[in-house]
This record gives structure tokens, C-alpha cells and sequence, in this order.
């Protein structure tokens, strides 16, 4: 099968048969499309002629840049390829998977990083309470801290997703479903946006069902939404960096370090498992660490 049809099938499959986001199916499509422009400046143009001698030369010279690509990105990539192949035998267009002998490269476990309550509260302090886009502002930066929401489904809400009160249906990666408790300084700050301010953002645009919405009434894009952290994080005079998922990673933490258990956190944040959930642990253990350090007599 010419390589090409094989990526568009394969990307095809993972959209509409697996439901991955369309961030997900983008960087796929940008990896594969890496992959397919070495291939044909090798002379392969099928499916058949892949053998996993041709794999493991593509990764070692992806890993030989210079610079060399950080571990993570070599990973994807390594991840994008193996996806594809397995798909071509599963779909029976190919007997054997070359890259059944690809071994992902080892990524340093990074901490996530979390504001301290404090610099959470400057951070939702920081946009005006008078500017219309200020009180949309506010009510998106208090929505994901108090929802742990990701950027894209913060963006990706329908004002009707709003219909039940105190709780809130999510839509995560693959489509799926979460029930998200919304707390009370949350709730004010939405429908303060909801009253005062998105009937005259839906003015300016094309009618949307979207929740937040931009200054032209076009639904709030996740690059907007970064845009609006970043400003936020600046007028508060927050130093440390703070990205979309920072909320994300402040939500967890601050959970844990409040006494909740760690599998109702994991249902929070929409996790598959309990393990990708406790890497959040290890920051709580610093701060046991640093209370123990500055309370027991004989710690020091």
C-alpha cells in the first residue's frame, strides 16, 4: 500500500473510529508527515518496503540532530510511527509490524508546577472587575481552577453544559465523559460573565452555543485562553512561569494538600489511571518536607 494512503487511512481511523482530539490527530499528522519526507528521500514510497532496520535508521538520525530533539518529542514521534504500523497489521494491509522491536527512549519525570494559593488568588484578582473582557477573563481563570479543566475544554464548553447546577459534564481526551463539582466563587464569577457581558460579545459574531467567547463574538480559541493566562500572570507580577495547564497542575496539588484522596483526584482530572495521578503526590511530600523541616525540634 503506497505510504501516503496508509497515513491518511491510519489518521482517519484515529479521528472517527478512536475519537482522539484534534490537537492529538494534529501532532500525529505532523509526525507521520516527518516520517513520510524521510521515507521518500530514502526511495520508499510503500508500505511493504519498511522493514525495521529503515525504522530504527529514521529514529537514529531524529536522535542525532544537532540539536538533538528533547526526549519527549522523540518519543511522540516514536509513538506516531509504532501507531501506524500496528494499525496496517490489524487492518490485515500488512503481515508484520517493523516497529515491534522500537524501544521509546526513557523521559525524565518532570513535577508538574503549581502556584502556591497565594499567587492563585493574585492571579484571579488580576483582571478588571469593570472591562467587560476583564469580568470574561476572571470568570475563565476562576472556571479552570476550580473545575481542573483542561484549556481545551474550557474552550470547547456550550453554554447548556452550564445546566446543572453546581456540577458540570466535561468532555476530555477521547471523548470522554467526567462529572466536575464548580464551587461557588466559580459560579458567581460565570454568571456575572453570563449576565453582564457574553449577550453583547454574541452581538458582534455569527451566533455561537459556545460559553466564552471573544472580543468579536467568535468562540474563544485555546491560544486566546493562553494569551489571557499569560496577562494575568504578568499583571499579578506572578514571576514563575505559568502556562494552561498551570491551574491544572495548582487544582490537583492544592486538593491533595487539602486531605483528598488521591483516586477521587484521578476522577477529577479525567485520568485513565491512578498512576499518572500521583505523580501530583510527590509535590504534596515537599511540602510535608518543608512543614516537618521548620516544626519538629529535631529536624534540623
Amino acid at each position: 500500500m503506497r505510504l501516503d494512503r496508509a497515513v491518511d487511512a491510519y489518521l482517519r481511523h484515529i479521528t472517527i473510529e478512536r475519537g482522539l482530539s484534534e490537537h492529538t490527530v494534529g501532532a500525529y499528522r505532523r509526525d507521520l508527515a516527518v516520517y513520510l519526507d524521510w521515507l521518500s528521500a530514502a526511495g520508499i514510497e510503500d508500505t511493504a518496503a519498511v522493514s525495521g532496520a529503515v525504522i530504527a535508521r529514521f529514529v537514529g538520525e531524529r536522535a542525532s540532530q544537532d540539536p538533538p530533539p528533547a526526549a519527549t518529542s522523540l518519543a511522540r514521534l516514536q509513538s506516531s510511527v509504532r501507531g501506524l504500523h500496528r494499525f496496517l497489521v490489524r487492518e490485515g494491509i500488512e503481515p508484520e509490524d517493523p516497529s515491534g522491536r522500537l524501544r521509546p527512549p526513557k523521559t525524565p519525570q518532570r513535577l508538574p508546577k503549581a502556584l502556591t494559593i497565594d499567587q492563585v488568588e493574585r492571579l484571579l484578582a488580576a483582571p478588571s472587575g469593570e472591562d467587560p473582557l476583564g469580568i470574561r477573563d476572571r470568570a475563565l481563570l476562576e472556571f479552570l481552577y476550580a473545575t481542573g479543566a483542561r484549556v481545551s475544554e474550557a474552550v470547547g464548553l456550550d453554554v447548556d453544559d452550564l445546566a446543572h447546577g453546581d456540577v458540570l459534564r466535561l468532555r476530555g481526551k477521547g471523548s470522554k465523559e467526567r462529572i466536575v463539582p464548580v464551587g461557588s466563587f466559580a459560579r458567581d464569577a460565570v454568571d456575572a460573565y453570563l449576565t453582564r457581558v457574553r449577550p453583547g460579545l454574541a452581538a458582534k459574531g455569527r451566533a455561537s452555543a459556545r460559553l466564552f467567547l471573544g472580543a468579536r463574538g467568535a468562540p474563544l480559541s485555546r491560544q486566546s485562553a493562553w494569551l489571557i493566562i499569560r496577562a494575568a500572570a504578568e499583571a499579578a507580577q506572578i514571576t514563575a512561569e505559568v502556562s494552561p495547564h498551570t491551574l491544572r497542575h495548582s487544582f490537583a496539588t492544592h486538593l491533595l494538600q487539602g486531605g483528598a484522596d488521591v483516586r477521587v483526584v484521578q476522577e477529577l482530572l479525567g485520568h485513565a489511571s491512578v498512576a499518572t495521578t500521583q505523580i501530583y503526590t510527590h509535590v504534596s511530600v515537599d511540602t510535608l518536607r518543608d512543614i516537618y523541616a521548620t516544626s519538629h525540634p529535631r529536624a534540623r
